[in-house]
């Protein structure tokens, strides 16, 4: 393989993470970061927005155009993000309505020269209490990020939290598991070098 160029190929991409629920520390945050984690050994830059930071998100309104801090903080970190993680619990058969309004808030990328989530490589995560859930969740997820033209990493992670998993400092305990969320931060990262270094080659040939 050819030498990456010097320059903003070389740079540390920008990973922002998304998901959680109301609850503080729970088996979805925990997936979350430990996804995030796997994407700054695999070098990257992370910024985590958890499920605490979700419900301080009014409900999104396409007929309103004024943003809070909150609002304007992630929309701006997706902004400036080369990859994404998201993490929703499956509730129902489906993504959570939390989870859902952050995403809905990235309405607001429609004018950006990279819209919505295009060019970004996304990795998804569910968590749910049995297999059912989980799968259907995470087809819907993914659904949703192509909807929003992100490139779903190759690997999503469904993982069944019928039995406990994460430990109580948060650490993954099922090695399947872990495995799983190890992957999916390792491929954003590695979507995320490759469209820098195909984007640096391109300037380079101007």
């Amino acid at each position: 393989m050819e030498n990456m160029p010097e320059g903003p190929a070389s740079a540390r991409p920008l990973v922002v993470g998304i998901g959680g629920t109301s609850r503080e520390g729970s088996s979805t945050d925990c997936a979350l970061r430990a996804a995030l984690a796997a994407a700054e050994a695999a070098g990257a830059c992370t910024c985590f927005f958890g499920g605490t930071f979700l419900t301080r998100l009014p409900l999104y309104d396409p007929d309103v155009s004024a943003r809070t801090e909150e609002q304007r903080r992630l929309v701006n970190a997706v902004r400036e993000a080369d990859g994404v993680i998201i993490a929703s619990p499956g509730y129902h058969g489906g993504v959570s309505g939390l989870v859902k309004n952050a995403l809905d808030l990235l309405e607001d990328l429609r004018e950006h020269e990279r819209p919505y989530l295009d060019q970004r490589a996304v990795g998804c995560i569910v968590t749910a209490f049995g297999w059912q859930t989980s799968g259907t969740t995470l087809t819907a997820l993914r659904s949703i990020v192509h909807a929003l033209r992100g490139w779903p990493t190759p690997l999503g992670a469904a993982l069944n939290t019928s039995e406990r998993i994460f430990d109580a400092t948060g650490a993954c305990t099922d090695e399947k598991s872990a495995l799983q969320l190890a992957i999916v931060g390792r491929q954003v990262v590695e979507f995320c070098r490759m469209r820098i270094y195909h984007q640096t080659r391109l300037l380079l040939e101007i």
